[in-house]
């Protein structure tokens, strides 16, 4: 095993599909093709061009280069950036979560974890991989009042950059590291949740140092948020690996500082916690395959149950109990692998404390206390004879979420708007979704893209040439 600690087992839509506006120009700048997808929240994608300029250079495609969907706008934008630049689905899926842990740190982050379900085109494979916030054991050290979750997000996305990465994994990195130094605007969806637990959240020094406001209260939309100590974690990160998170002197330190925090994360824990590759649930449909967390990462949101049941014609059971946030990203490449991740850190803003010196937020520990493990939401669809990409979906909302996943999934299946399938989603559900009728490679034409226009996320994707 390597100190990274992989293990491995077995905004906005209108009615899709989405129609080009009459007489829209054939090329358009990529700071423009990002504006307008933001706007609109649909995306297309078109064909393909020979690259001009290095990989890893934006602008490397520049014509068909897939989309990106997020619940966070700046997320989606730094994953259609890796896209261009010549980064998979996977690429894209690694910056992308790595920048929400600095944009949207309620629900994604370095002390937090998730899951994903990934499909590899040239492989005709898909698979999950799991790196949940982790529990801890009964044995906790003096002072821990609120437990903290393993971190497992770093580990995580190392573990899927395995899984058909082609840049550099310190170049995914980066975009969160510059945008936790520099500051980014915070965002709708992050200023709706600081707004509904800014008491408690303040009332940690630490986290008041980050989330609140020069006059007090917390931080609003459009403001300034910098994190220099979470972009000198990202920063040490880069350049020593993942590894130097878990057992290396930022390890020691997160050790240290968390118990001052309250959190009593403890080295050798750290040094245990693994990411997991698995087999996913699949469901056939037709000459099609659904595919979705196993049940451990799947948690207690039940995507697959409910998928069938929608299906079958009936209503999807949601779950009786409130559980933990979440936010989803969804990734395609040109070639046709897809990536679709829900990221959680329990609790909104995991346990309100940010460990001294390091910027990491700290996640709650689940099945401790009242805090039960977040629902991670996903699903997938590829053809079972041209073994090619069709859809994703990721759901959020607590107990809604895998209602939300398996609506959006049944409802892109059925080529049904979009506008409908959202709609049909009960509160606190969201929804995101990328569907391909045509499949995908080759059908790139049919490829559309959507956020929940009830939440504050985005699809960012390129036009046609």
């Amino acid at each position: 095993m390597s100190d990274t600690g992989m293990k491995t087992s077995t905004p906005r839509t209108v009615s899709a599909p989405c129609q080009p506006a009459a007489g829209r120009p054939r090329r358009r700048a990529a700071w423009l093709l990002a504006a307008t997808a933001m706007l609109s929240g649909c995306s297309w994608f078109g064909g393909s061009r020979t690259p001009t300029v290095p990989i890893g250079t934006p602008g490397y495609v520049t014509g068909f280069l897939g989309g990106a969907v997020a619940d966070e706008p700046r997320a989606a934008l730094v994953a259609r950036e890796i896209l261009s630049s010549g980064g998979t689905a996977v690429d894209a899926a690694v910056a992308g979560a790595f920048a929400m842990s600095v944009t949207l740190p309620s629900r994604a982050g370095i002390g937090g974890g998730g899951a994903c379900l990934v499909y590899n085109q040239r492989l005709r494979q898909v698979v999950a991989v799991s790196f949940p916030a982790g529990g801890r054991s009964a044995a906790l050290p003096p002072g821990t009042d609120r437990p903290a979750a393993i971190p497992l997000m770093a580990r995580g996305l190392f573990l899927l950059h395995t899984r058909g990465g082609r840049l550099r994994f310190e170049q995914l990195i980066r975009p969160a590291e510059d945008l936790a130094r520099f500051g980014t605007e915070v965002s709708a969806a992050l200023a709706e949740d600081l707004a509904v637990v800014a008491a408690p959240l303040l009332n940690d020094p630490q986290a008041r140092r980050v989330f609140g406001a020069p006059g007090g209260g917390p931080l609003r939309g459009g403001e300034r948020l910098t994190q220099l100590d979470l972009g000198a974690t990202l920063a040490q990160m880069r350049s020593g690996g993942v590894g130097e998170l878990y057992q290396g002197g930022l390890s020691q330190r997160l050790e240290e500082a968390s118990l001052l925090a309250g959190g009593g994360l403890t080295d050798a824990e750290m040094r245990a916690a693994l990411a997991e590759v698995q087999d996913p649930v699949r469901v056939p449909v037709g000459t099609d395959i659904a595919f979705f967390l196993p049940a451990g990462a799947d948690g207690s949101a039940g995507t697959a149950a409910a998928f069938q049941a929608i299906q079958a014609g009936g209503a999807p059971g949601g779950g009786a109990m409130m559980s933990g946030a979440s936010a989803g990203l969804l990734t395609m490449d040109s070639a046709g692998d897809a990536v679709a991740c829900t990221f959680s850190m329990n609790n909104l803003f995991g346990t309100g404390r940010v460990v001294e010196g390091t910027g990491v937020l700290l996640a709650a520990a689940p099945n401790m206390g009242t805090v039960p493990p977040a629902p991670l939401a996903v699903g997938m669809v590829t053809n079972r004879d041209l073994r090619s990409f069709r859809m994703a979906s990721a759901g959020t909302g607590q107990q809604a979420a895998g209602i939300a996943a398996a609506t959006m999934l049944a409802t892109a299946l059925r080529r049904q708007p979009f506008d409908s399938g959202f709609a049909a989603i009960p509160e606190p559900g969201r929804g995101l979704v990328l569907s391909c009728p045509a499949y995908m490679p080759g059908g790139n034409q049919s490829c559309v893209a959507a956020a929940d226009p009830r939440g504050g996320g985005v699809a960012a994707g390129s036009f046609a040439p």
